[in-house]
């Protein structure tokens, strides 16, 4: 693991910050190592937006990614954003581009409250790497990635758009942030398997939800806690059957803007949590959740079996 950077949070709203959030930010308890959390790239857009009545042209979308933070031009090449597409997602949601104004007016708590889970981060796995948070407006997906190559980075105009995660805007991003930097800190060979199974790519996102739970609070997809209860015994069964196929497609990355899915998150984030509590050393059983590398031997080890009761 690389020793952790000395960075600091920076809070940045166009040319102007109004004096609450300039508040917000020296009151900042988080301690002197804390990532970068950019927020400039959505004034940015919103600058343009505004100047164009709501129809900015490719081009200058393009002129937008080109010219914007680190974080937005990794965004726009890992998942294929491209001026022309910003413009086409506009024309065709025009309401979810106007409706995530409202989400920018909880970033300067977001950012307080990040800065202070990537702080209990980092006393629960001092191996932490404290990467940039990058919150930007895309082409309405992906909501976020994360990764330890760039950090991570948010579209905030999909998250907004995703009511059914978090009734609460400004919980729904803490959560989704702490969940993203959970994986920052996962190996790469593990996050970046092209083939990964249902087991495989479940651990990996419900180990980044456990990681969000212990240090935000709560996990990103918390409606599965209402929504799965009583049904655990049914839904672990099912997941058993195909926990071998390389076809996720019943269990992860099926969910919309509309529609929730990704039940495999929920079922990856039981079997960790039932790793962590069946553990004897739990500062032990944090890193080795983290550091999953073995899918298999980590399922054989955690105790877990379908509908297990757990704490």
């Amino acid at each position: 693991m690389p020793l952790l950077a000395r960075v600091m949070v920076v809070v940045t709203i166009g040319v102007l910050l109004p004096a609450a959030i300039l508040q917000s930010a020296r009151a900042d308890p988080a301690g002197a190592r804390r990532p970068v959390i950019h927020i400039e790239d959505v004034a940015r857009f919103y600058e343009l937006y505004d100047a164009t009545n709501g129809h900015p042209t490719a081009a200058g979308l393009q002129d937008y990614i080109d010219h914007g933070s680190d974080g937005l031009r990794y965004f726009a090449k890992a998942r294929n954003t491209t001026g022309v597409r910003i413009a086409a997602a506009i024309a065709e949601h025009p309401a979810m581009y106007s409706d995530a104004r409202r989400c920018m007016a909880v970033l300067p708590r977001v950012r307080l409250r990040v800065a202070a889970a990537l702080h209990k981060l980092t006393e629960l796995y001092p191996e932490a790497r404290l990467l940039p948070v990058t919150i930007v407006v895309g082409r309405g997906k992906p909501v976020a990635i994360g990764d330890n190559r760039a950090g991570v980075e948010v579209g905030l105009e999909a998250l907004c758009a995703v009511n059914w995660m978090n009734p609460d805007v400004e919980d729904r991003f803490v959560h989704v942030v702490a969940h993203e930097y959970g994986h920052v800190q996962q190996f790469l060979a593990f996050t970046d398997d092209d083939h990964p199974t249902v087991l495989a790519g479940s651990l990996m996102e419900g180990a980044a939800e456990f990681i969000a739970g212990m240090t935000s609070g709560d996990i990103s997809d918390s409606f599965f806690k209402q929504t799965t209860k009583g049904h655990e015994k049914e839904i672990e069964t099912a997941f058993i059957a195909d926990e071998d196929s390389a076809d996720l497609s019943k269990w992860l990355y099926n969910g919309t803007l509309e529609k929730p899915g990704d039940l495999g998150y929920w079922v990856g984030y039981r079997i960790c949590t039932a790793y962590y509590q069946h553990a004897g050393n739990k500062r032990r059983a944090f890193r080795d959740i983290v550091e999953i590398t073995d899918p298999r031997l980590f399922l054989a080890e955690s105790g877990w079996y379908p509908g297990i009761e757990l704490k």
